[in-house]
């Protein structure tokens, strides 16, 4: 069985993909802030935010589930930075959309 997504094209479905895991404020934060750090976090991140330790972990599980940070298990704590080449691959992909509306 095939759904309406098999219907787009692959570079349309990451490209949504990316927008969906960078849809909410608390994921940008999120990013900003690894980006910022420059080397893996573990708990900082949640200090960082008005929200739960809960709440958090389903926001960077959302971020990593793209690709767009990447998680490593050190002892009791999985630290997270940014993926530096999906990161790209995103930044590409919005602006060659984004040239298609404001640069003609």
């Amino acid at each position: 069985m095939h759904s309406k997504k098999d219907l787009f094209d692959t570079t349309d479905i990451l490209l949504a993909d990316y927008a969906k895991a960078l849809s909410h404020p608390a994921r940008i934060k999120i990013l900003e802030y690894l980006i910022s750090l420059n080397i893996c976090s573990c708990g900082e991140i949640v200090e960082q935010l008005p929200l739960s330790q809960a709440t958090v972990s389903q926001h960077l599980k959302e971020l990593k589930r793209v690709g767009l940070i990447q998680g490593e298990i050190e002892g009791p704590k999985i630290c997270y930075c940014v993926n530096n080449e999906a990161v790209e691959k995103a930044k590409t992909l919005f602006d060659a959309l984004f040239e298609k509306v404001c640069c003609k």
